[in-house]
């Protein structure tokens, strides 16, 4: 199953509001990459909304294939269950990784039980989600085959144009000497990569084998 994470690199975000019985729940979901980012990010959220009652928060490290997939929740005052749990549920039933996500609820002056509680922050973090997914700011997490390939500074342009209008994954170049591009690929694609890169170069360069990466890849 795909998994998805906001477009744009770390710190790349997304809010989201909700009014339930003039209580305001304001959500922010933010790119991350370590579980420190996160916690910055939470901070952050308590700063800014300094006069909120609670600052609810669940994130999301890494992905589920790995047994090193970090994931936090933090009710912050809310009775146990109601608030952190549903915000990371809210997170993994939309296979968001990489991301933590912040509710600051402002006490309106009606109590919501139970019930109405797991509701609101279920959604707050939900519309958030959804908001980035509908403009197109969700980009799906994929770990692929990374091969690097070394070429002229002459050439080093109209290759690496070639090769993406051909829909082949260009994570950058570096100049030096030459100039080198890396390339991703999915598992098991890589003869059709090497072949591409061998009619575009015409035959003059090959691909280097760099191990793999978790990279960002347009949801089909």
């Amino acid at each position: 199953m795909p998994e998805f994470t906001l477009r744009g690199g770390p710190g790349a975000s997304v809010h989201a509001e909700l009014e339930v019985k003039r209580s305001r729940f304001l959500c922010t979901v933010v790119r991350v990459a370590t579980e420190d980012d996160a916690r910055d990010v939470i901070e952050l959220a308590r700063k800014t909304h300094w006069d909120a009652r609670h600052h609810c928060s669940a994130f999301v490290l890494g992905s589920t294939t790995e047994p090193s997939q970090v994931r936090r929740s933090n009710d912050d005052g809310e009775p146990s269950g109601t608030a952190g749990r549903p915000i990371l549920d809210a997170l993994t039933g939309r296979n968001l990784i990489d991301c933590v996500a912040v509710v600051s609820r402002y006490f309106g002056g009606t109590l919501l039980g139970t019930g109405g509680l797991i509701r609101a922050y279920s959604d707050a973090a939900a519309r958030a989600v959804d908001a980035a997914r509908d403009a197109h700011r969700l980009v799906a997490r994929e770990r692929r085959d990374i091969f690097q390939l070394s070429l002229g500074h002459s050439d080093a342009g109209r290759i690496e144009a070639e090769l993406r209008h051909q829909g082949i994954t260009v994570l950058g170049t570096d100049y030096g000497a030459r100039a080198v591009l890396t390339l991703a690929t999915d598992a098991g694609s890589t003869a059709d990569l090497a072949a591409r890169v061998a009619a575009v170069t015409a035959g003059a360069s090959r691909l280097e084998p760099a191990g793999s990466e978790w990279v960002d890849a347009e949801p089909e």
